[in-house]
C-alpha cells in the first residue's frame, strides 16, 4: 500500500513537472515571438519581417541590433533564392522577343542580388578583415537596385504582366528592412574625394597615370589581327578564365570596335586601356526603341569588381529618336574611369549601382543622360548637353553646340 502511494505521488510530481516545463517552453516561445515582433516593428515593413521570420528555416535569438541585421539579410537571401527559382521558370512563357529580353535581364539581376546578399553575410560574419557598415550598405543597396531594374525593364517593353508573378514586393521589402537596420549602424566614411579614391592603391594610381601602362598588358586587342585578339569581348572572355584574380591589363589599340561588351560578375580586377579616347572607340546602337531594355541596351556592361578603364570612348549611336540607349552601364564596385568619353543621347551613362569614380572624363547626352543608384564621384569632368529631336524635352537646348 505504501509503495502504491509513493508511486502515485511520484506520478503526480512527474505530471506537474511536465506541465511546468510545457508552460516554461510556451512562455519562452511567446517571449521570443514578442522579441522578434519588437525588433521587426523598428523596420519600414514590420508585417513582412514578422511573417518571413515565422516561416524561416533559421531559429533566431536576438540581443543586439547587429544580430537583427544578420537575421534580416538571411531572410532576404532565403526569399531571393525562391524568387530566382520563380524567375527561372518564366522561360516557359517567353512567347516573344520582348519577354525573352526581360527574362534574361531579370535572371541575371536576381542572380546578382543573391551574390550581393551572400557577400554581405560573409562580410558581416567572422571574416578577417570584416566588411565595413558602408560596404554592407553598398551591397544591400545594389541587391535592391537589381530588383527595381528588373521591374523597370518589364515596363520598358510593356510586359510587366509577364514578370509580376515572380517579382513580388516581398523581396524588395525584406532588403529595404536590412538597409534600414544597417543604416542605423552606419558611420561616416572618408573616401578621399579630393584625389583618387582610397580603394585605388598608390601603386595602381601611379600605373594608371603612367605612359608604361600598355607595356604591362597581359593581352592586346587590335582590329588588324596583329595582336592576341581582334575583338574586345574575346579578350574579356579569356581574362575571365584565368586562375589568378589579380590585376589584368587588356590593351585595346586604336580603332573603332563595333561590338557590345560585358565584364561579367566573376571577372574582377580587369583594366581596359585604350590609346586615347579619340583613338580607341567601342560603339553599338542598341536601344529601347529597337526592342532592348534600358539595362540591356548598353554598349558596355560592367559588373566585375575593381574595373578600371583609361583612354577609351564608349558610344551608343542609336540617336535621339530611339529613346533610352546606354553607352556604358556600370555595376562595378570600386571602379575607376580615367580620361574616358561617354557619348549618346537619352540615358548615355547608367551608373547602375556600387561605388564608382570618374576623373577627367567627357559625357555627352540629351535626357537623363547620367542616372542610376551608384555612389559616384565625377572629378574634373566635362558634361555636354546635346540637342534632342524636336518635341522630346521641355527645355530648349539649341544654344548648346554639338
Amino acid at each position: 500500500m505504501k509503495r502504491n502511494t509513493t508511486m502515485a505521488t511520484m506520478a503526480r510530481l512527474f505530471a506537474a513537472f511536465i506541465f511546468f516545463s510545457a508552460m516554461l517552453s510556451f512562455a519562452a516561445s511567446n517571449s521570443a515571438e514578442d522579441d522578434i515582433a519588437w525588433w521587426c516593428n523598428q523596420t519600414p515593413h514590420p508585417s513582412t519581417c514578422i511573417y518571413f521570420t515565422s516561416h524561416s528555416s533559421h531559429n533566431f535569438s536576438l540581443t543586439h541590433r547587429s544580430q537583427f541585421r544578420i537575421m534580416s539579410v538571411k531572410l532576404a537571401l532565403e526569399r531571393a533564392l525562391v524568387a530566382q527559382g520563380q524567375v527561372s521558370q518564366l522561360i516557359q512563357n517567353c512567347k516573344n522577343q520582348h519577354r525573352r529580353t526581360v527574362w534574361s535581364d531579370c535572371l541575371k539581376l536576381h542572380s546578382n542580388t543573391i551574390l550581393q546578399l551572400n557577400r554581405t553575410l560573409i562580410g558581416l560574419g567572422n571574416t578577417r578583415p570584416p566588411c565595413t557598415d558602408f560596404d554592407a550598405q553598398t551591397w544591400l543597396s545594389t541587391a535592391l537596385t537589381n530588383i527595381q531594374t528588373c521591374r523597370a525593364g518589364s515596363l520598358d517593353l510593356n510586359v510587366s504582366d509577364f514578370t509580376m508573378p515572380a517579382v513580388s514586393k516581398n523581396l524588395s521589402e525584406l532588403i529595404s528592412n536590412a538597409l534600414a537596420i544597417n543604416g542605423v549602424l552606419l558611420a561616416a566614411e572618408d573616401n578621399n574625394t579630393q584625389g583618387f579614391p582610397v580603394w585605388l592603391s598608390r601603386e595602381n594610381r601611379r600605373l594608371l597615370q603612367s605612359t608604361s601602362t600598355t607595356a604591362k598588358a597581359s593581352l592586346v586587342v587590335a582590329k588588324n589581327g596583329l595582336a592576341d585578339f581582334r575583338t574586345i569581348q574575346a579578350a574579356l572572355d579569356a581574362a575571365s578564365r584565368r586562375s589568378s584574380k589579380t590585376r589584368f591589363i587588356i590593351h585595346v589599340k586604336s580603332g573603332v570596335y563595333t561590338e557590345n561588351i560585358e565584364v561579367r560578375a566573376n571577372s574582377n580586377n580587369i583594366w581596359l586601356v585604350g590609346d586615347g579616347l579619340r583613338n580607341t572607340i567601342i560603339t553599338s546602337s542598341r536601344s529601347v526603341g529597337a526592342g532592348y531594355t534600358t539595362y540591356s541596351s548598353a554598349t558596355a556592361g560592367i559588373d566585375g569588381l575593381n574595373f578600371v578603364a583609361r583612354g577609351i570612348t564608349f558610344r551608343n549611336t542609336a540617336g535621339p529618336q530611339k529613346g533610352q540607349a546606354v553607352a556604358l552601364r556600370s555595376s562595378s564596385d570600386l571602379s575607376v574611369f580615367y580620361r574616358c568619353s561617354f557619348q549618346g543621347y537619352q540615358d548615355t551613362l547608367f551608373v547602375h549601382s556600387q561605388r564608382q569614380f570618374f576623373r577627367e572624363c567627357y559625357i555627352y547626352g540629351t535626357i537623363d543622360f547620367i542616372f542610376g543608384n551608384a555612389a559616384v564621384v565625377f572629378q574634373n569632368s566635362i558634361i555636354f548637353v546635346r540637342r534632342p529631336f524636336t518635341g522630346s524635352g521641355k527645355y530648349d537646348y539649341s544654344t548648346r553646340p554639338e
